[in-house]
């Protein structure tokens, strides 16, 4: 393949794809009297998943996209502790009986600022509300700057039983670079503590791209990952959009790897972690092969939402907390991002849901095929490969580049084509003709 065209693919923007339609697409035609109609349609007799995003952070990271702010004092952190309780109970009013919940995700944000307390109460509005089935995973993200023996401990007690820890790199220079200074001491001590506390079952999330980062630096910081020994890791390529996120202008455009690099960043950290005896799932996850998700990746029951690869399976996620999506059976709803404003709707009363998409027949096909590809690397069209006559023309290319292969209504990415399975995808979406500046690099 031609340099020039590897480039042009690797810096091609385009979504991550941990949902379709992606939440750009979303819009104001769905609101709170639409999430309520859907709501009522659930099953009551199958479980559902539930996210709950806690916004805030001791500080912000240069590097950080997510919805997060800064805070310092306690009233805040305890005001939204108060309004996430509220919009539980406001939900649940809306259901048609009370529900089973499969799987439990903390994320945001710093979860853990909450402490005990705060994530006690609101696990205990939870249980007030729905049921837990006996074998839920409890899972939480955390910042190891903010974990001890002692909060670990209350995490074990309050039956979390996953914990993702942000390691981003464990390179000085880099730490530096995008204000997240975090010894490696530091990080070990977390892993220790949270095993000590019967919290098993780790993750790392760490990021690639990042200014002043080299392969040999990146392959150092895989070096000491793979010491500490996580179940599970995450290495995300960063994704630089100054223009949307003001904290990420504090990051020096120049100190940035280019496309090349970043294909070549990708590439050197999957054959260390497949050498070190992790399998590799979908584009940047690995996994010990015992872990349930390297199961689901090798019998075809890997998906993806909103927190990347999962074997979760659960139809409806109900999200709560500013900024959270919810899948519902009529479609994708997002509650309002700025906190006040979320606030401001539970306090009326008020489901605060901002915008959203009503599902149509069309979506749920194209959602397969691009959740398939994502997932397995291939995907069977099928009696519907006629449909996408118009995709397979523009699939062509890279089937001459040797990128995938067509064949019997199969297409299957290449393993030279792998990097690139996000712009295929993007090819079966049919929101991807505007909008192409508000996505990260494919690589």
């Amino acid at each position: 393949m031609k340099p020039d065209l590897v480039e042009r693919l690797a810096e091609m923007p385009v979504p991550r794809y941990t949902s379709y339609p992606t939440a750009a697409d979303f819009s104001e035609a769905v609101g709170p009297k639409g999430q309520a109609a859907w709501l009522g349609q659930l099953d009551p007799a199958e479980p559902v998943s539930v996210y709950l995003h806690v916004p805030y952070c001791r500080q912000l990271c240069h590097y950080c996209g997510c919805h997060a702010k800064a805070v310092r004092k306690a009233e805040p952190v305890e005001d939204y502790r108060t309004t996430l309780e509220a919009e539980i109970a406001l939900v649940a009013a809306h259901l048609p009986a009370r529900l089973k919940i499969g799987r439990i995700a903390w994320g945001g944000g710093t979860p853990s600022i909450l402490g005990e307390a705060g994530l006690s109460s609101v696990l205990g509005m939870l249980k007030k509300h729905f049921d837990l089935e006996d074998d839920y995973e409890h899972s939480i993200e955390l910042d190891p700057r903010m974990l001890g023996r002692d909060l670990c401990q209350a995490l074990g007690r309050l039956g979390i039983n996953r914990a993702s820890l942000g390691v981003q790199d464990l390179d000085t220079v880099v730490q530096q670079a995008i204000g997240r200074e975090q010894p490696e001491e530091k990080v070990a001590a977390a892993v220790r503590d949270l095993r000590d506390a019967g919290i098993s079952r780790i993750n790392f999330d760490l990021i690639y791209g990042l200014p002043n980062q080299t392969q040999e630096s990146l392959l150092t910081t895989c070096r000491s990952v793979v010491d500490l020994n996580p179940d599970r890791i995450a290495f995300y390529g960063y994704a630089h959009l100054p223009s949307r996120r003001a904290n990420q202008r504090l990051i020096d455009s120049a100190s940035l790897p280019g496309p090349i690099e970043r294909l070549q960043q990708a590439s050197a950290i999957a054959s260390f972690f497949i050498r070190a005896g992790y399998q590799a799932i979908g584009i940047d996850h690995f996994a010990k092969p015992s872990d349930r998700l390297a199961a689901a990746a090798r019998e075809g029951r890997l998906h993806r939402n909103f927190q990347g690869y999962t074997d979760d399976d659960r139809p409806t996620l109900l999200g709560f907390g500013c900024s959270s999506i919810s899948r519902l059976p009529g479609g994708y709803t997002q509650s309002e991002s700025g906190i006040e404003a979320y606030k401001r709707h539970i306090a009326e009363g008020s489901l605060p849901t901002r915008r959203g998409h009503a599902f149509v027949e069309d979506d749920h096909e194209r959602a397969t095929i691009i959740e398939r590809l994502m997932c397995d690397f291939s995907v069977d069209l099928g009696q519907n490969a006629a449909g996408y006559a118009d995709e397979l023309a523009l699939l062509r290319p890279f089937a001459l580049s040797g990128l995938l292969t067509v064949r019997a209504n199969r297409i299957s990415m290449t393993a030279k084509g792998r990097p690139y399975v996000r712009t295929v995808s993007a090819i079966f979406d049919r929101f991807r003709s505007q909008g192409q500046n508000l996505f990260s690099p494919s690589v």
